[in-house]
């Protein structure tokens, strides 16, 4: 193995700043990735990435961005975690930042058109700001942004559905979430949240009578038992939606509550809970779920 380059062997140029904190900052992280992409002197393993190669590392990113802005509001101490969220932040900002300039060397849209389009767009649907339009609260603007981006898609002739552009990749509960909310702004919604609430019991009914009289569920109703507990679980995130609480977000806490607590029930048992009987675990769970109050 080759020693690696000193640092000072190719000495890098720093860009000019433009003077504005933000974009003196965007500034550098553009010149480092363009000289990672450089084909004299550059990264072998940026040059190889394509924007298909990057695509597990962007939702990574985006995951762990997520995670480090979550455990800051859970945190006793919220702003000793401000630098490891800017950290992953900007590992999700350095991502954008390298696929835009592959697509830059592909011929495509490079970074100052993206930023630009994305800004006439923000333009486009903020009439309220960028122009004469007046809105109540948060919820017409949600409807204002449907309906001038439902008539974009008309105007594209592209599917113009009310729950239209919701990606297929997105986790399901926070899919489900994000078409619920859609086709409730098209008008498709119970008047409260207690009609939504309803529909959570009747699914868990028709849960339960899927399930049957038994200890366990008959085998032979299994794909009746999916379709049910599929149908359930669309009905709570749908709930979430009423409640204004993001289930997706919901479910990662109760996830992260759900770790911690089985953590603490595998310590008091000595890291093994084999030959442990329900009974000492359902009270060691309790005991955990009282010290995290």
């Amino acid at each position: 193995m080759t020693d690696p380059i000193p640092p000072t062997a190719r000495p890098f140029d720093e860009p000019p700043r433009p003077g504005e904190p933000r974009l003196d900052g965007l500034a550098r992280l553009v010149a480092v990735v363009d000289r990672l992409r450089a084909p004299e002197g550059g990264c072998p393993w940026d040059l190889k990435q394509t924007p298909e190669s990057l695509t597990a590392s962007l939702l990574e990113e985006a995951f762990e961005a997520v995670e480090a802005i979550e455990e800051r509001r859970d945190a006793d101490d919220p702003r000793a975690l401000d630098g490891a969220t800017a950290s992953e932040l900007g590992d999700l900002l350095m991502n954008l930042v390298l696929i835009a300039r592959i697509e830059q060397d592909a011929g495509r849209q490079h970074l100052g058109e993206q930023a630009n389009l994305v800004a006439d767009k923000l333009i486009r649907r903020h009439p309220h700001v960028f122009g004469d339009a007046v809105v109540g609260d948060a919820d017409d603007v949600l409807t204002s942004w449907e309906a001038i981006k439902k008539a974009e898609r008309a105007e594209a002739e592209a599917d113009d559905s009310a729950v239209a552009g919701v990606p297929k990749a997105l986790p399901a509960i926070q899919r489900a979430a994000r078409l619920g909310g859609k086709a409730m702004t098209a008008g498709f919604r119970w008047p409260d949240s207690r009609g939504a609430l309803d529909k959570v019991r009747e699914e868990l009914g028709e849960l339960e009578a899927a399930f049957g009289a038994g200890d366990e569920p008959d085998a032979r109703r299994r794909d009746e038992l999916e379709h049910e507990l599929g149908d359930l679980l669309l009905a709570t995130a749908l709930f979430g939606r009423y409640a204004k609480v993001d289930p997706e977000r919901a479910l990662r806490s109760a996830l992260r509550r759900f770790e911690q607590r089985f953590r603490a029930v595998e310590a008091s048992f000595g890291g093994d809970l084999a030959g442990a009987d329900l009974d000492q675990m359902m009270a060691a769970w309790e005991r955990a779920k009282e010290a995290a109050r």
